[in-house]
């Protein structure tokens, strides 16, 4: 019993120098007589105190230190996105594509088709590209056919609606934007704009809608030869379930 009571009093001395709750905790699986003590919700305000020091100073009510730090000391899980109400196949997107000399390009395309991407890039397409759309991950891909040549020195701009067939809606992704970014190392010209959302969605903001233009070539006259249309949120979308996810908090009209 003497050798219990003495045990007992070095672990009151040391539980609280503790910095650790997680070192707390693990003292709780060496024995009983460990857990019996640790489980002392005072050792446990000392945690936190070292934690949130703030929260010592006024206890919160209806909640021990113990379970204070168990359900604040570590992130949560991430929880499962929710399915989609909407499909890919609800969805058509109307491309047109500009320059000072006019209309260079006008198509309507189904999200099913973007989907499906470009399955034979041209043979003369950079290997950048042909690494890029030869990965798995998940893209929205046209593929332009006959190409078109984009005049890079005369403003080329970029506008893209959406329409979704469940509701009879559209929504604005870009509204003739430039393409004012472009990458002759990669063969791409860009173009995006921050999306607008449904007023139901506050505080979505600063997510961009991007178009890339994917190019084999660019000749002495600053013509790009446009082999393919890319569309993609990569500031919050990466797969097909958050692309769907995202466009339905669009400002549908």
């Amino acid at each position: 019993m003497a050798q219990e009571r003495y045990t007992v009093e070095v672990l009151k001395a040391v539980f609280p120098l503790l910095d650790d709750g997680r070192d707390l905790a693990s003292c709780m699986s060496v024995s009983r007589l460990w857990r019996d003590i640790a489980m002392d919700d005072y050792f446990w305000k000392c945690v936190c105190a070292k934690r949130w020091p703030s929260v010592c100073k006024r206890p919160p009510p209806a909640l021990s230190f113990r379970r204070l730090y168990r359900t604040f000391s570590k992130s949560p899980p991430a929880e499962p996105l929710p399915p989609p109400q909407l499909s890919l196949q609800d969805l058509e997107f109307y491309i047109d594509i500009w320059s000072d000399l006019g209309l260079l390009f006008s198509d309507a395309v189904s999200g099913s088709d973007l989907r499906n991407g470009i399955k034979n890039p041209p043979r003369e397409a950079p290997s950048p590209h042909r690494i890029h759309l030869d990965k798995p991950d998940y893209k929205m891909v046209l593929q332009v056919e006959p190409r078109i040549a984009i005049p890079l020195g005369h403003g080329p701009a970029v506008s893209v609606l959406v329409a979704r067939r469940d509701t009879n809606k559209m929504a604005r992704i870009l509204d003739r934007e430039a393409v004012d970014y472009v990458d002759r190392n990669v063969c791409k010209a860009m173009a995006y704009e921050y999306l607008k959302f449904s007023p139901a969605h506050p505080f979505t903001s600063r997510i961009r809608a991007w178009v890339s233009l994917l190019f084999s070539s660019v000749n002495d006259d600053d013509y790009a030869d446009v082999f393919g249309i890319e569309i993609d949120f990569c500031d919050a979308a990466s797969s097909e379930r958050e692309v769907l996810l995202l466009l339905d908090m669009l400002d549908w009209k």
